[in-house]
Parts: structure tokens; C-alpha cells; sequence
């Protein structure tokens, strides 16, 4: 029975709360409040002094060129990352949807790279992709090519970290679109067929509208896991070569470790902290104004 309120607060609390609240703050609230304290410091991450420096940190990111790249490569990794996956786990979730025999087991091998470390899974294209002894550049060898050192390429190695990024977490968006082309009742194609709609004209009308919703989670989920991307690039590159293929996070990791700049790698995850929470705050607002209910 629900408990009844007096006023602003309730009569009776609910004490069930407290575990979930007091975890959230420790391990999220806390965390966020001294990140942004030790942004306004000079600490190197290893001393005991630090001084407080203001928004020195802040102004020197202005002219940080490279956190500029860092920055146009998350967007690179999170929406390049986000459009392959809505397009390749819609294809695959329609199809699987018309598919009766074998589409569990279909769904299993699909989301399977979902459950393996992007660690593991980075470290296998990295293999491929190496120059010494890389599956890649000995296959070349027995057609008697050259090898090519792939991952030395900006270029490539970008859009290498985009590929494996997309094609590892496809499964996550196949589910997602899966579960709402299940939820879309049966009787809105049929109608659609009595009047002679074709496939196509169905999907387009039907389908899609319906599938906002799935659209809104499965975006919001991908575009989040792409601008937080760290462990494919460090694997992979490790932001080289040179600095040109850093995410922000790894260049977090490296400001901090390589270069014992604690407050200036603070003050880089916070911006990337507040680059999320815009990016997520926009979309939903977007894509919850085009959602059509059944």
C-alpha cells in the first residue's frame, strides 16, 4: 500500500531507497565534485601539494591543439560510430524478425561481441591490422603485394576504431529494434494490405513511426557509448600516430599518467562530462517530440 504524504515529504520513507542513494552518491556524486575541485588545481596527480589555479586549466584547453583534435575524433568515434549501428541493427533486426527457423541462434552470434571485452576484441584487430605478421599484410604477401603499415594512416586508423567500435555493439541496437518491431501490433499491416500497400509503403508509414521509441533508447545508448570511447583506441593506436587518433578519454588517461598533469586532465573530463550531458539532454528532447504513440 502506497504510503501517503503530508505536506512536501512523505509520512512514512521508504528506507529501500537509502543502499541505492547512498552507492549513487559515493560512486557518482562524490567522484563528479572532487573532479571538478581538482580541475581548479596545478596537482600533478603524485604530490601531496596542490594550488589552486582557478579556470587556468579551462583557458589552456582554448589553445590545446591537441584536445581540438582529441574532440573532432570523439564526434568522429560517437556519431559515426551511433549511424552504422542504427542502420546495420535495423537491417538485421527486420530481417531476423521474418526469419522462423535458426533466428535465436542468429540473434546469440550477432550479440556475442557485445559480451567480449573491448579489450580482447581490440586486440584481435590489431593483429589483423599490424604491420609485422598482421593477418592482413601476410595475406597480401601471397598475392605478392607489399605490406602496408595500416594503422600508421590517420585516415585508416580512424575509421578503422569506428568500424570495429560499430560492429562490436551492433547487437545492442539489433535487440532494441527487435523488441519494438515485436511490440508493433499485427493488425496495422493488415489493415495496410487491404488497401494494398506494399512492403516498402508499410515499413515507411508504420514501421518507422512506431519504432521511435526504440530510435530515441538505441541512439541515446550508441552515441553515449562512443563519446566515452577508450579502450578499442588504446588497444589499436593508442592515440598515435603521432596524437592524431586520441579520443578525449584516452587523452584524459594520458595527461594524467604520461604527463602527471592531474588538474588539466580533470578539467578535460569535465568537459567531457558536460559534452555528454548536452548531447543526451538535445536528443531526447528531439527525439521524444517525434514519438507516436499506439
Amino acid at each position: 500500500m502506497a504510503s501517503r504524504s503530508t505536506g512536501i515529504f512523505p509520512r512514512r520513507l521508504n528506507w529501500f531507497y537509502v543502499p541505492a542513494l547512498a552507492l549513487f552518491a559515493v560512486f557518482s556524486i562524490y567522484p563528479l565534485i572532487s573532479g571538478i575541485s581538482l580541475s581548479l588545481t596545478n596537482w600533478n596527480g603524485y604530490s601531496r601539494s596542490k594550488a589552486f589555479v582557478g579556470f587556468d586549466n579551462y583557458l589552456r584547453l582554448l589553445d590545446d591543439e591537441v584536445f581540438r583534435t582529441a574532440l573532432v575524433n570523439t564526434l568522429i568515434y560517437g556519431v559515426g560510430s551511433t549511424v552504422i549501428q542504427q542502420v546495420l541493427g535495423l537491417g538485421l533486426a527486420v530481417v531476423l524478425d521474418r526469419i522462423v527457423r535458426g533466428a535465436a541462434l542468429l540473434r546469440a552470434v550477432i550479440y556475442l561481441p557485445v559480451m567480449v571485452s573491448p579489450v580482447v576484441l581490440g586486440t584481435m584487430y590489431y593483429l589483423i591490422f599490424r604491420y609485422n605478421n598482421g593477418a592482413l599484410n601476410d595475406a597480401r604477401a601471397l598475392f605478392g603485394a607489399d605490406k602496408v603499415a595500416w594503422l600508421s594512416d590517420a585516415g585508416f586508423a580512424i575509421t578503422a576504431i569506428v568500424l570495429v567500435n560499430s560492429l562490436q555493439f551492433v547487437g545492442i541496437s539489433m535487440v532494441i529494434y527487435l523488441a519494438g518491431l515485436q511490440s508493433v501490433p499485427t493488425e496495422y499491416y493488415e489493415a495496410a494490405q487491404l488497401d494494398g500497400a506494399t512492403w516498402w509503403q508499410s515499413f515507411r508509414s508504420i514501421t518507422l513511426p512506431l519504432l521511435q521509441p526504440a530510435f530515441a533508447t538505441s541512439i541515446v545508448l550508441n552515441l553515449i557509448g562512443g563519446l566515452k570511447l577508450f579502450d578499442i583506441v588504446q588497444v589499436l593506436t593508442g592515440g598515435g600516430p603521432g596524437q592524431s587518433t586520441h579520443s578525449v578519454s584516452t587523452l584524459i588517461g594520458e595527461t594524467y599518467f604520461s604527463n602527471q598533469a592531474a588538474g588539466y586532465s580533470a578539467a578535460i573530463g569535465v568537459v567531457l562530462f558536460v559534452l555528454i550531458v548536452a548531447v543526451t539532454f538535445v536528443l531526447n528532447s528531439l527525439l521524444n517530440q517525434k514519438r507516436v504513440e499506439l
